[in-house]
C-alpha cells in the first residue's frame, strides 16, 4: 500500500512537470511570437520613415535646384535685358517738353525699381551669402534686410561662439526664412527677436514676436488645411533635418522653438 502511493504522488509529481514544462513551452513560443512580430512591424515602420524622409529630401532638393536656376536666369538674362533698356533709356534725344520729361524720368524709376528687385530676389533665393559667411551671418543680413524702424524691428542673438558649420544651412535657414515671412505677413508684429545656441547635443534656435501668433495645438491644425501650404513646407524640412518645432504663447506674446540635433552639424 505504502508503494502505490508513493508511485501515485510520483505520477502527479511528473504530470505537474510535465504541465508545467508543457506550459513554459507555449509561453515562450507566445513571447517569442510576439517578439518577431513586433521586430517585423518596427521594421516596416523604420522603412516607411526613411521612404518618407527620402521623398522629402528628394522634395527639397529638388526644390532648391529650382530656387538656383531661377536665380541664375534672374540674374543672368532678365537683369541683363533690364540693364540694357535702362542704357538705351540713356540714350534717348530728349524734346523740350515737359509731358516727355516726365514720362522719361518715370520710366526710369521704373526700371531702377525693377533691377532692384530682381537683384533681391535673386540674392534671396541663391543665398549666396549664406554659402560664402554661413548661416549666423545670412540670418543677420536677412533680419537687416526686412527690418524697417517704422513698422518692424528684427533683433538677433546668435551664438557665434559655439557655431557649427551644418550639413543642411541651407534648409535651416529656409525654415526661419519661411517664419519670419509668416510672422510680417500674418501677424502684425513690431519687434521679432532670433536666438540662437549651439549645444553638444543640438542647435536650438527661438523666434519670439508681438503680434499675434500660433500655438502647438492651433499649427497642427493648420498644417494639413489646403491653405497651410507653408507651414507644411516648414515642417518637412524640420522632419528633414530629424528636428522640431514648438509653437507656444508666451507673456509678451508668441514664440517659436526649432531645435535641430547635431547629427546635422560637421564637427
Amino acid at each position: 500500500m505504502h508503494l502505490v502511493n508513493i508511485d501515485i504522488r510520483l505520477f502527479l509529481v511528473v504530470g505537474i512537470a510535465a504541465m508545467l514544462l508543457l506550459f513554459i513551452s507555449f509561453l515562450l513560443i507566445f513571447i517569442f511570437t510576439q517578439r518577431k512580430k513586433l521586430q517585423y512591424q518596427n521594421s516596416l515602420q523604420a522603412l516607411s520613415e526613411r521612404q518618407k524622409n527620402q521623398l522629402i529630401e528628394a522634395a527639397i532638393k529638388s526644390e532648391e535646384a529650382e530656387r538656383h536656376r531661377i536665380a541664375e536666369e534672374l540674374h543672368d538674362e532678365v537683369g541683363a535685358i533690364l540693364a540694357s533698356s535702362k542704357l538705351h533709356f540713356h540714350s534717348i534725344k530728349l524734346g523740350a517738353g515737359e509731358y516727355n520729361l516726365g514720362i522719361y524720368n518715370k520710366a526710369r524709376e521704373l526700371l531702377d525699381e525693377g533691377i532692384k528687385k530682381v537683384r533681391n530676389i535673386s540674392h534671396s533665393l541663391h543665398s549666396a551669402i549664406l554659402q560664402e559667411f554661413g548661416l549666423n551671418e545670412a540670418i543677420s543680413h536677412f533680419a537687416l534686410k526686412i527690418t524697417h524702424e517704422s513698422l518692424i524691428v528684427v533683433t538677433v542673438e546668435l551664438d557665434h561662439v559655439h557655431h557649427y558649420p551644418m550639413k543642411n544651412d541651407i534648409s535651416v535657414y529656409r525654415i526661419i526664412q519661411e517664419l519670419l515671412n509668416n510672422i510680417i505677413t500674418h501677424a502684425n508684429a513690431t519687434k521679432i527677436h532670433i536666438i540662437s545656441e549651439y549645444t553638444s547635443q543640438e542647435l536650438i534656435m527661438k523666434i519670439s514676436h508681438n503680434g499675434l501668433g500660433l500655438t502647438q495645438q492651433r499649427f497642427e491644425e493648420l498644417r494639413f488645411e489646403k491653405n497651410g501650404l507653408g507651414l507644411k513646407n516648414i515642417q518637412n524640412r524640420a522632419i528633414f533635418l530629424n528636428g522640431e518645432l514648438i509653437f507656444s504663447q508666451r507673456e509678451t506674446g508668441y514664440q517659436i522653438d526649432i531645435h535641430v540635433p547635431t547629427n546635422q552639424i560637421n564637427i
